[in-house]
């Protein structure tokens, strides 16, 4: 049930969770959770209006088309978008107390921040790497992202409909660990590698909830997911594990808010739940909820010793291709020829 409303919400850009009319937030499907942004509780006594969305490009073409929302939870390669179409303004920093505890790597471009002010305020972070069944996949199947390409697992693996996920995977198995540089010839090698991978492909997940109940179900063995997908599933009791350290490596992202212009709600209260979500208290509620990191270093200071740390989010020996800003015109290929993939071509 939790899926199907997911599903049907996200395709609708209606709002999934009404509560006060003076805020929307158009989001991920899991982040309506109140603990993230308490003190926007404590204050308003409600959370905020929630729409969802399934992934970024989704995401971005309904407030393209006029889909009103005050702030958006874009991932950092979608920024450069929202700018590009006019479809945000810079967000007052005066008014976020915790601003300068976002640790300065996360702030790290002229996207995010230039002369004109700062266009994005980044929140959470996570990997994407090998989920799969511990109990009927051998750790050395999963040694390699191979396992993707491996006939041992046709018809038993599931990758995310998001065309970033699957090229930074593409490129890891293919050699590539930079994309913000990528030649003709690193795009064709992960193409053809992400075609091979397509034919083991039982489906291509929606959204974390949809890869938990793929795997729950016994329908996959062996998933490209994101840290909130094995939290569900450890929540279920599922054997799962996490693998991070194929020996070509694995995969981070991080994702933050844009203040939307002309918002139809209250400004003042997209700056109480920006500043609800860069409360230290946020820290352990994003970890326990999503299992993600957060981008202030005071936040993270209070999880650094919890186990979920440690398996999902601390440094690995291997390489890791970080989903930072890359050319959009790039983006946009990789766009294009990953639905190509999927229709089989």
């Amino acid at each position: 049930m939790r899926l199907l409303t997911t599903t049907i919400l996200a395709a609708a850009a209606l709002p999934a969770y009404a509560a006060d009319p003076q805020l929307t937030v158009f989001d991920w499907a899991g982040f309506e959770e109140p603990s993230i942004f308490q003190g926007y509780v404590d204050k308003h006594g409600d959370s905020p209006t929630f729409a969802f969305y399934g992934d970024d490009d989704e995401a971005f073409q309904k407030v393209a088309s006029g889909f009103r929302a005050d702030v958006v939870h874009p991932c950092s390669q979608m920024v450069s978008k929202y700018r590009d179409a006019g479809l945000i303004e810079p967000w007052d920093t005066a008014k976020i107390p915790n601003f300068d505890m976002i640790d300065e790597r996360f702030l790290d471009s002229e996207v995010f921040r230039d002369d004109q002010g700062v266009w994005f305020i980044p929140t959470d972070w996570g990997a994407t790497a090998i989920a799969y069944n511990s109990e009927t996949v051998p750790a050395e199947d999963v040694s390699t992202l191979e396992v993707f390409t491996n006939p041992k697992y046709q018809g038993r693996t599931s990758l995310p409909d998001s065309s970033d996920d699957v090229w930074a995977l593409a490129y890891l198995a293919t050699g590539t660990t930079d994309w913000t540089d990528v030649t003709d010839e690193q795009f064709a090698a992960a193409a053809e590698w992400l075609r091979k991978a397509h034919q083991n492909v039982a489906a291509y997940w929606a959204d974390p909830s949809e890869q938990a109940q793929l795997m729950a179900s016994g329908a996959v063995d062996v998933a490209w997911s994101w840290n909130d997908g094995v939290v569900y599933l450890q929540e279920d009791n599922y054997p799962v594990g996490f693998q991070r350290e194929a020996k070509e490596g694995s995969s981070t992202f991080f994702c933050g808010f844009v203040n939307v212009k002309d918002g139809p709600g209250d400004e003042e209260r997209a700056y109480d739940f920006i500043n609800a979500w860069l409360e230290p208290s946020a820290g352990k509620a994003l970890m326990d909820t999503i299992g993600y990191g957060h981008t202030s270093t005071e936040a993270m200071e209070t999880i650094k010793d919890e186990p979920a740390v440690a398996e999902g989010l601390a440094e690995v020996d291997v390489p890791v291709l970080a989903q930072t800003p890359n050319d959009p015109e790039q983006r946009q290929k990789q766009l294009a020829e990953f639905e190509k993939i999927k229709a089989g071509f």
